[in-house]
């Protein structure tokens, strides 16, 4: 069996080059105003079937000498002019603003928050942004000497640092026979960290501190801390409400709560010789997933790369800190 060759299509590969081109000639910019020399204009499919068939009542009412023809083709051709004022004028005139996204991993959706104001005291209706050469829309009216937010989605091809990718917005308010949209090159990038392995093995065994006892074992699943049946004195962070939930289920009102002062003796490290025998991804994959289940448990934990070490700590800005290390790795 011979294998498929794929067909060179010369027009397409022009067209992509030239894309591509055009593209790298736009400014890189997280605000961009829409104006005459960056809003473009050309008939939709309906448009040119509009021109079709006012072509041809024209022949007609000429062949025929049909005022009533003239003067629905004329009536018609006008209305068709008045919409290409309207149509260019709602997208031009129009401010974009992309607020910078938030954290996104590899596999999965980054959201986009993108602003349009307007200072036109007139509601400008119809009005698309997408991803260019995407087919998702998210549409939206901006009301008069206001702003609307549009959210857009894209998914990364890669981890680390990627650049938001090229948008595009346009309208085709108000017959639909003329599209106008403009395309944008936001200036902000996205970190993208690793994708979290679906099902990881239990958090490694906790080290311990210098001058402490012998390292203190897995307590099942990704629990890390040692555990004690719950004290009136007990502040509710140190409750486990994993376990909780589970005893609730059962039927159970126990509680526990986390064993501080054994903790307090050892350290939880997220190593990268611990991560098993994989390649670089997947190794990524695991400390990532092991990082998102330390950070749910609230306890403090370290994370050992090859030429990074973060010290042991917890809270948000540990866990962006370690998210960040394993993106950029």
């Amino acid at each position: 069996m011979t294998p498929s060759r794929s067909v060179f299509n010369p027009f397409a590969f022009v067209r992509r080059r030239f894309r591509q081109w055009w593209q790298a000639r736009l400014p890189l910019t997280d605000t961009f105003s829409l104006t005459q020399r960056n809003v473009y204009i050309l008939p939709t499919r309906a448009g040119l079937m509009l021109g079709a068939t006012l072509t041809l009542l024209l022949v007609a009412s000429i062949n025929y000498q049909l005022n009533l023809g003239y003067l629905l083709t004329f009536l018609l051709a006008g209305s068709a002019v008045v919409s290409m004022h309207v149509c260019h004028g709602t997208l031009r005139g129009i401010t974009l603003h992309l607020t910078a996204p938030g954290e996104c991993f590899l596999g999965s959706s980054a959201l986009l928050d993108i602003h349009l104001a307007s200072t036109r005291r007139s509601i400008r209706y119809g009005i698309g942004v997408s991803v260019h050469g995407g087919r998702h829309w998210a549409w939206t009216d901006v009301p008069a000497q206001g702003s609307a937010t549009v959210q857009v989605t894209f998914a990364p091809a890669r981890r680390g640092m990627d650049r938001v990718p090229t948008l595009s917005a346009e309208t085709r308010f108000p017959l639909g026979t003329f599209r106008v949209w403009t395309v944008w090159r936001p200036a902000a990038q996205v970190l993208v960290y690793p994708r979290p392995e679906a099902s990881p093995p239990p958090l490694p065994p906790g080290e311990p501190r210098p001058g402490g006892a012998a390292v203190l074992p897995v307590q099942g699943g990704t629990e890390f801390d040692g555990v004690r049946a719950y004290r009136r004195d007990d502040p509710l962070k140190r409750v486990v409400w994993k376990q909780a939930a589970k005893a609730m289920a059962r039927g159970s009102d126990e509680l526990v709560s986390r064993n501080t002062e054994q903790a307090q003796r050892h350290e939880l490290w997220l190593d990268w010789a611990l991560a098993g025998p994989h390649d670089t991804e997947q190794r990524l994959s695991r400390l990532c997933a092991w990082v998102l289940a330390a950070d749910r448990l609230g306890v403090d934990y370290g994370l050992r790369l090859p030429g990074i070490e973060i010290a042991p700590d917890s809270g948000a800005a540990q866990r962006r800190r370690c998210l960040e290390a394993l993106a950029l790795c």
